[in-house]
């Protein structure tokens, strides 16, 4: 969080987004919380310990190419389309990462660009559309609209926490607070 924002309350109680239809308003408000929180606690994550894997647990580094990764799939999937094959490639790149290695930086910037996306997408969503049926995957699993961006945020939230405590844990292993 930037030293405004953590004066402020959560982002759910700071009232409507703009543009942003009622019932996706929660969606909206998750995305912004992880978002907020993961720039407070990564701000300086050093990028060498990205790829740290403390008890074998999914590193700092798989979360946040995760995390843009899932935000950039649940809108195709929303759209009713299919994935690229540069979605695909990523997918398959979210586990070990690029070469060279992406920063710390780079990473939140990612996913806030995704971020960003899906707000947009929020915004031009009607909710009129929200039960519609959206198939998910090569085996088309049923989802809905609303059930897609439902994911997109509780998703998110989920890897958000999984971060913030991995990096908490690779830091303390290194004595660096």
């Amino acid at each position: 969080m930037t030293a405004s924002a953590a004066n402020l309350p959560e982002v759910w109680l700071r009232g409507p987004l703009p543009d942003v239809p009622p019932l996706l308003q929660p969606v909206a408000h998750a995305l912004l919380q992880a978002r907020e929180e993961l720039q407070a606690a990564l701000h300086d994550f050093p990028d060498h310990l990205l790829s740290a894997r403390p008890a074998g647990v999914a590193s700092v580094g798989f979360h946040l190419r995760h995390l843009a990764g899932v935000l950039d799939r649940m809108q195709t999937y929303a759209r009713h389309e299919p994935l690229t094959e540069a979605q695909f490639t990523f997918l398959a790149a979210e586990k070990e990462g690029s070469e060279p290695p992406q920063s710390t930086q780079d990473l939140l910037q990612a996913f806030s660009v995704q971020v960003e996306g899906m707000l947009a997408t929020l915004r031009a969503t009607s909710e009129a559309i929200l039960p519609e049926f959206r198939p998910v995957g090569r085996a088309r699993l049923p989802s809905t609209v609303m059930g897609l961006l439902v994911h997109a945020a509780e998703h998110t939230t989920r890897h958000t926490g999984q971060v913030l405590v991995t990096a908490r844990v690779v830091r303390a292993g290194l004595g660096v607070g």
